[in-house]
């Protein structure tokens, strides 16, 4: 019996194949690019026969087309039904989406005078999906391994109390807000590491850095704080049916005084029943900025660094007609400066 259904949408060249990917690693049945229209039809039929997983995802719209006039109507179908059903909503800001297809020389899915334009088009179709989703994941920043680990973050099965899933995302405010965050608290009233040139190396994941933070009592009282109100909003949005909750922090570059906190915040809810999930968002990112962009990519969540070539074609080349199509992450480009 199936327990769980997840229908993955989003802007094209937001993520969609490296999502499915990730959860199909974590054990879900993916359907990829079936039409709206269909996906009742299937439920029912996975609902009488036993398809050997109790976990369900159907990816929308990945092959090219949209079908915004048939999705809404599936999912109020689908309700009807009795399905428990979530909405995963995969987006990117327009100039990373075109950045992304500049790089894969793919063909955008709206038709436009310009790939500007179709992105533009293709975000007012898509806009009142977005605003019903009940999860938004921004790629714009993260790089295929950080997507991965966000997915497998919220979707691996742990023990999130009273059905509600949360997760701590620290980052840095010179890198954006982040734009699929309920709740955004900012540490730069704390004293910076990075002016202690014995730290300035280091982050928030190291000893040097996390006594550093830790000792000052402004922390403690702000984690205090912090901690009896989330204590306070998690039960309370879990009894309003709230599936998912993000909390995120904030200090200037995402490398330092919110790492710390997220990663005590985390083990002080922990302690509490909650279990949240961490991701670092701009973890090493002022590093990758550093580097030659065909060398090391960073997964800042909470695995070392690890090494994956990326290989662009050069402007003006054809594609080969054996090469398969591919939804590729670039990445924001970094600053330099701290």
């Amino acid at each position: 019996m199936i327990s769980e259904y997840l229908l993955v949408v989003g802007m094209s060249g937001a993520g969609r194949s490296t999502a499915a990917a990730s959860l199909e690693d974590i054990g879900w049945f993916v359907i990829d690019n079936m039409p709206p229209s269909l996906i009742p039809e299937v439920v029912k039929i996975v609902e009488r026969r036993d398809p050997g997983h109790d976990r369900l995802a159907f990816v929308v719209g990945r092959g090219g087309t949209i079908y915004v006039d048939e999705l809404m109507p599936a999912l109020v179908e689908l309700r009807k039904y009795g399905a428990e059903i979530k909405v995963l909503f995969l987006d990117a800001p327009d100039e990373v989406l075109v950045r992304r297809f500049e790089s894969t020389r793919r063909r955008h899915p709206v038709a436009a005078s310009d790939l500007s334009s179709a992105v533009a088009a293709e975000r007012s179709l898509l806009a009142s999906i977005r605003e019903s989703a009940d999860i938004l994941i921004d790629t714009g920043a993260l790089n295929p391994n950080q997507l991965r680990a966000r997915i497998i973050d919220l979707f691996t099965r742990g023990k999130p109390l009273a059905g509600l899933k949360s997760s701590i995302v620290s980052f840095g405010y010179k890198y954006g807000l982040p734009l699929d965050v309920d709740l955004v608290f900012d540490c730069r009233f704390l004293p910076n590491p990075y002016w202690e040139d014995d730290l300035r190396e280091l982050t928030g994941l190291d000893e040097k850095v996390r006594s550093y933070v830790l000792s000052c009592p402004e922390t403690q009282v702000f984690l205090d704080k912090l901690e009896d109100l989330l204590l306070t909003l998690l039960p309370a949005y879990a009894h309003e049916g709230k599936s998912y909750l993000s909390v995120a922090m904030g200090c200037t570059g995402g490398e330092h005084r919110s790492v710390v906190l997220t990663e005590e915040l985390s083990s002080r809810l922990a302690a509490r029943g909650f279990e949240p999930s961490v991701f670092h968002r701009d973890l090493n990112r002022a590093k990758l900025s550093q580097k030659d962009r065909s060398g090391e990519l960073f997964d800042s969540g909470r695995q070392v660094p690890t090494t994956a070539p990326v290989s662009l074609p050069p402007k003006g080349s054809a594609k080969s007609s054996s090469e398969p199509d591919r939804e590729l992450f670039t990445g924001v480009p970094a600053e330099d400066e701290q």
